[in-house]
């Protein structure tokens, strides 16, 4: 039964906001009986994107990092919705907390198709489900417009399916590991091990600070040669508000056989972990990291400055012919912003973005962008 008014709630709740009568966010909180409160979030965001360089817009009009098909033809517009988003939270009386999420940035048609980004249930510091890897912290965080956001972010920067335990400032999980690609397998990788990660928060005054680790396994086999690497990682990051207005933030990253926790590194989003000499797997050794600074103007308005840069260690992948010096070797991209919430809920933002890629061998493919965005939040 009460399920079943909690299905009806629900329904209810989300007829009226299509029919735009719950314009109010405190209209998305239901009470459903004495057991179970519920509540809808999400917001709709439309974002405009013209790429003043090579077309290097991708879903939700976020900037690629790697160079377009043909970088010489200039001036690209386009505009889409496939950021916006809808949750449903659900907590029971007896400390069960269940959330699910989706938005539009799965492969589809134009409109978009509907991805699941959060699914999970907690329970006494137990989180079972497919949300943030534990090795992110958003700490260190600068605000930013584009989606895809500054090379060198904490940790995986994705979301996994995974165990994950919390004790106060301390998080531990086993969770599916970031990618895996292994140079010269010819595609010929397993996923052999889950990952192992821990993560730690902590604030003081006007510091706020964080630091994750992980350790995973990689494998190449094409079912006559076997063989495997352990791979790890290590991340920090800090925020110092220094004044009630002003704030400064950076982050560093360093993986050997675990790029797949090295946010914007390779073509566009993460690189390879290792490469295959002969019949031994070989990790790659890999490191990036962000700074930014953020500042309120007041009338809730906010200017966001940052900048990251990611970098591989391919020489020995070369010298064993396991790629060529053709490969992405190097990304940064900067980003400026301005920040408006006329009125409580609303949204609206301007951003230029500069984005760089350079090969082993030395070439360099950069472009500039501006991006729009208006959101509605619930």
């Amino acid at each position: 039964m009460q399920s079943n008014k909690l299905r009806l709630a629900i329904r209810a709740t989300a007829a009226a906001a299509v029919m735009g009568v719950a314009s109010q966010a405190g209209a998305m909180t239901l009470s459903v009986g004495d057991d179970v409160d519920a509540s809808l979030y999400g917001y709709a965001r439309l974002n405009m994107s013209y790429d003043i360089d090579g077309n290097r817009a991708v879903s939700t009009r976020a900037g690629s990092l790697a160079p377009s098909a043909n970088e010489d033809v200039t001036g690209h517009f386009g505009a889409d919705v496939k950021q916006s988003r809808l949750g449903v939270k659900v907590t029971h009386a007896n400390g069960v907390g269940i959330t699910v999420e989706g938005d539009f940035r799965g492969s589809g048609n134009s409109a978009g198709s509907l991805r699941m980004r959060h699914a999970y249930g907690t329970y006494n510091g137990w989180l079972v489900g497919r949300t943030w890897s534990n090795t992110i912290s958003f700490v260190a965080a600068t605000p930013l417009l584009d989606f895809d956001g500054v090379a060198g972010s904490f940790g995986s920067w994705d979301r996994t399916e995974q165990i994950r335990y919390t004790t106060g400032g301390m998080s531990f999980s086993i969770e599916d590991p970031g990618p895996q690609a292994v140079l010269g397998a010819g595609g010929n990788t397993r996923t052999s091990a889950p990952a192992f990660t821990a993560r730690f928060e902590g604030s003081s005054d006007m510091l706020s600070y964080g630091a994750s680790a992980s350790a995973s396994q990689v494998t190449a086999d094409d079912g006559t040669n076997d063989d495997s690497a352990i791979g790890y990682s290590v991340a920090a990051g800090a925020k110092l508000k220094l004044t009630d207005m002003f704030s400064v933030q950076g982050t560093f990253n360093y993986t050997d056989g675990a790029t797949g926790y090295l946010w914007r590194s390779g073509s566009n989003y993460y690189g390879p972990a290792a490469y295959v000499d002969g019949n031994s797997v070989e990790t790659i050794e890999a490191y990036g990291g962000n700074v930014g600074v953020s500042m309120a103007l007041g009338g809730g308005s906010s200017i966001n400055v940052a900048y990251g840069m990611t970098t591989m260690d391919l020489d020995d992948a070369i010298a064993a012919g396991a790629t060529t010096n053709a490969d992405p070797e190097t990304n940064q991209n900067a980003f400026v912003n301005y920040m408006w919430t006329p009125v409580k809920n609303v949204m609206l933002g301007v951003e230029y973005g500069y984005f760089d890629q350079e090969t082993v061998a030395g070439d360099s493919a950069d472009a500039n962008r501006l991006l729009f965005a208006a959101q509605y939040s619930f």
